[in-house]
């Protein structure tokens, strides 16, 4: 079996409504792209994946993936994913992270379809089921940030993140509003996406510990491994960082040996795909971490992520990004938690996704 062609269709996506969650993301509306990647073999079976979000149209990363990455895999046996991966990644000064990650889940859309199992089956289950947690975008009041939270905890969902609307002292009155509100025994969470100086992390970090916060993610900047040691120091809170950088393995072990945190963290799209993020969860399996996943960008991201957690002992939560209209596009039929808060495996073989191609057609921009 040889990959014989590789394309990404681009489609128009509408009615993305106003939505903000960090200084990162800006506030963001209306349209944008996804790419549907589509790894071609000689033997009829086609791997896919999507690339892109509501706040980063595809048609930026595209043209890349075409120009640096098809090269790499055309001719190739797609069964091959690790060796594929080093391939790729060794272009990733050419090309982006996101496309490699695309890349990387298409190709184990297609070995699970060769395999006649879903990917997760494939990794090895450890799990059928998982519980799903509600995290915020920036809302305009605590009043509403508390209703949000009400909203998700009569869902029987697991948990509520907020994204606080900063300035810091505005955060902790949301903080303050919103465990008011849930009571004492619900699990709550605070994702500052990268929003403090180190003294102003240091006070809503004794806040929110004060309140019980489950853990407190990513206060300080990315970079900033120095911070994050002293302010570890200062807090008994646990700390959540690395979702950034973009990076492989050596990213991490900084990290971990100066324990700046107490979660690994990742994603499809900044660290590469399904191969990388199991490498890293299971880095973080040896030092008794857990390896939390965010949010994918897209819905075909998630699903491939939701196939991770269920090979995953050291993952706790599956991440829900609200509101649902700046995250679900392309799907027939998207993730939904059930009654209970938990979000099931997926049971047909590869990604199990029902693509919608019929969307996807009507709403073509160009093929490339």
């Amino acid at each position: 079996m040889k990959i014989d062609n590789v394309t990404v269709t681009l489609f128009a996506w509408d009615d993305i409504p106003p939505t903000s969650y960090a200084a990162h993301t800006g506030k963001f509306a209306g349209a944008s792209k996804l790419g549907l990647l589509s790894i071609q073999t000689d033997t009829g079976v086609t791997g896919h994946a999507f690339l892109g979000s509501a706040y980063y149209p595809a048609d930026l990363d595209a043209p890349n993936l075409i120009k640096y990455l098809k090269p790499i895999l055309m001719g190739q046996d797609p069964l091959d994913r690790e060796r594929l991966f080093q391939a790729m990644w060794r272009r990733s000064r050419t090309t982006t992270v996101r496309t490699i990650g695309a890349c990387d889940v298409a190709l184990w859309d297609i070995a699970g379809k060769v395999a006649g199992l879903p990917i997760h089956r494939l990794i090895g289950s450890y799990r059928d089921k998982i519980k799903a947690y509600a995290s915020s975008m920036i809302l305009d009041s605590p009043e509403e940030y508390a209703d949000e939270a009400l909203h998700y905890q009569s869902r029987n969902w697991a948990a509520y993140k907020i994204h606080p609307p900063h300035p810091w002292q505005e955060d902790i009155r949301v903080c303050e509003a919103v465990r008011k509100a849930v009571g004492d025994d619900y699990l709550l969470m605070l994702d500052a996406a990268w929003a403090y100086q180190y003294p102003e992390a240091v006070r809503v970090g004794r806040a929110i510990q004060d309140l019980d916060y489950y853990w407190y993610e990513d206060p300080l900047q990315d970079s900033d491994l120095y911070n994050y040691v002293k302010l570890k120091q200062q807090l008994h809170i646990p700390i959540m960082a690395t979702e950034a950088p973009a990076a492989v393995l050596d990213a991490y072990v900084p990290w971990i040996q100066q324990s700046a945190t107490d979660f690994l963290r990742g994603d499809v799209p900044l660290k590469g795909g399904i191969t990388n993020m199991l490498k890293t969860a299971h880095l973080a399996e040896a030092f008794r971490m857990n390896y939390e996943i965010h949010h994918g960008g897209n819905s075909l991201n998630n699903v491939a992520q939701l196939h991770v957690a269920m090979a995953l002992k050291n993952t706790e939560f599956f991440e829900v990004l609200l509101p649902g209209g700046a995250q679900k596009y392309g799907l027939i039929e998207d993730i939904e938690p059930d009654a209970d808060g938990y979000v099931h495996a997926p049971t047909e073989p590869g990604l199990g996704a029902r693509i919608d191609f019929e969307l996807i057609e009507r709403k073509r921009v160009a093929v490339l």
